[in-house]
């Protein structure tokens, strides 16, 4: 093929996974670097999903990079635009800029075995690169159910992370499907100006109270000239979740005192005995993510509410219809319902060595040795990937910790020297994955009695880390090369050479 741009790293996506990848990759003296977005600025999902109320459920001093400490966070919960501002910082504090390309979409990533590199297409131009370190995320590309009718709705139709700030709600009726997350957060932020809002719930979500609050001026003075008390305040939110994941990997049983808890939530703001249940769920809480709010209750409890206990099964012109038969009138539809988190749309796109897709090779459930390298695609790594996932942390915990393993796989291909790769043995991620199943088969997520997005269309938790991020992190410190088989480029010969001279093509 003919020659093209080559780059020691390239990261995709620029989100918290691929600028954190970045400012290591510039950490450990590493520069020949691209970060591939294909977006026209950084950010992610903090950039993708603007919708009303959005807002992290991770304490903001735990929801930041370790090493760039936030002294100046708002509120103990950051909305979005904090966040993202946040990101945009970081992006130039760390001299970032020059590394990224906009507006270059990955098209196609393919193994070249002759050279020991990858190939890549993108939006914006082609380039190769020596390693690739996919940050694009699970909650990437949103997900819309297959609803019959719903491609002849007169009305407006939009996903969470795809929200339509020129449509004005005011006034109209509204189908909100989908309990999630970014419903709870939607739900009382549109529901005072709308006409009419009808919820439709599959699954009714554990709610328990946001304690959210402005952080004073004078914190956020100490944090600035104390940063050390910025840390402990940090450690302190860290601690606090490390001690409760005994509950939901190991004792199950002991979260029924937080249920209570979350009943008496619900109790204190819907008075309803026929909407309290509906509104109460029937398995374990944890099984689900936990959701954090203090106003979605209050919003459903108000006259212009309808909650409907059923999905949305079919849509007929400007007329919803629930599974149950229920049915309303509305003028938009909006979408809560999630992301492509175990089929990620780029596993389509990245070619191993054997010319099958990663999505290929994933078609019975997702599989990484230590979250990060899949067999049979040398040089390409993961960044959030399969069970590295939280259900009561911090992300940026693990992304660091994958971080410190990308940061050694370097190293080590370094100390290999030459053109060399590693690629994961099969054995080694088959063993890494049966222990990470064992564990998960006592967890909440598992045993819990509901089906949530972290289960996979087999059944299997595939997203979801089955311990503390102290134990992730120590799996995460060295790369252990005998988990991996080392390939080296085959010597050309010197006719082979020349004739490749000859042609243009890189030897």
């Amino acid at each position: 093929m003919a020659e093209h741009e080559h780059v020691r790293v390239a990261v995709i996506g620029s989100g918290f996974g691929g600028l954190g990848a970045a400012v290591r990759l510039r950490r450990e003296g590493i520069t020949d670097f691209v970060v591939l977005e294909r977006a026209s600025s950084v950010g992610g999902t903090w950039r993708d999903n603007s919708y009303p109320g959005c807002a992290c459920d991770v304490p903001s001093h735990l929801y930041s990079f370790s090493f760039a400490p936030n002294p100046d966070w708002p509120r103990t919960f950051s909305g979005q635009e904090h966040i993202r501002a946040y990101l945009e910082h970081v992006t130039d504090v760390f001299r970032l800029r020059p590394h990224i390309r906009f507006d270059s979409e990955v098209k196609k990533m393919t193994w070249n075995a002759e050279h020991l590199r990858w190939d890549i297409e993108t939006t914006g131009g082609n380039l190769c690169a020596d390693v690739v370190v996919s940050a694009t995320g699970p909650l990437s590309d949103p997900k819309i159910p297959d609803i019959p009718g719903l491609d002849s709705f007169p009305g407006k139709v939009f996903h969470s992370a795809r929200w339509d700030h020129d449509y004005d709600l005011t006034g109209k009726r509204v189908a909100m499907v989908g309990t999630g997350a970014s419903a709870i957060q939607i739900v009382p932020s549109i529901q005072p100006r709308v006409g009419r809002l009808t919820l439709f719930q599959r699954t009714p979500p554990w709610v328990m109270p946001r304690v959210d609050r402005a952080i004073s001026p004078l914190e956020r003075s100490l944090h600035r000239a104390l940063p050390l008390t910025t840390q402990l305040r940090r450690g302190l939110l860290w601690g606090i979740r490390e001690l409760q994941v005994q509950a939901f990997t190991k004792r199950p049983d002991e979260l029924g005192f937080v249920e209570q808890l979350a009943k008496r939530n619900m109790a204190r703001a819907i008075k309803d005995p026929a909407l309290r249940a509906k509104l109460t769920p029937d398995y374990r809480i944890g099984c689900k993510r936990i959701l954090l709010s203090s106003t979605y209750y209050p919003a459903l409890a108000q006259d212009n509410v309808d909650v409907v206990a059923s999905g949305l099964s079919e849509v007929r012109g400007s007329t919803v219809v629930a599974a149950d038969g229920t049915e309303a009138e509305v003028d938009a539809i909006v979408f809560g319902t999630g992301f492509h988190v175990t089929d990620m749309p780029i596993a389509e796109r990245v070619v191993g060595a054997d010319g099958r897709t990663l999505a290929e090779t994933w078609k019975n459930g997702m599989a990484a040795l230590r979250g990060a390298s899949a067999a049979g695609f040398p040089n390409w790594m993961t960044i959030i990937g399969p069970n590295t996932g939280l259900g009561n942390s911090s992300m940026i915990l693990m992304i660091e910790s994958q971080l410190n393993y990308m940061a050694d796989y370097l190293r080590q291909l370094n100390v290999l020297g030459g053109r060399v790769a590693l690629d994961a043995r099969q054995s080694a991620v088959d063993a890494w994955n049966h222990k990470v199943q064992e564990r998960m088969k006592r967890t909440v997520w598992n045993t819990g009695g509901c089906t949530s997005w972290y289960l996979d269309a087999g059944g299997r938790n595939t997203t979801i880390w089955p311990g503390t991020t102290t134990e992730f992190r120590r799996a995460t410190r060295r790369v252990d090369l005998a988990e991996y088989e080392v390939i080296r480029a085959p010597r050309p010969t010197a006719a082979t050479a020349a004739r490749k001279q000859a042609a243009g093509v890189d030897a």
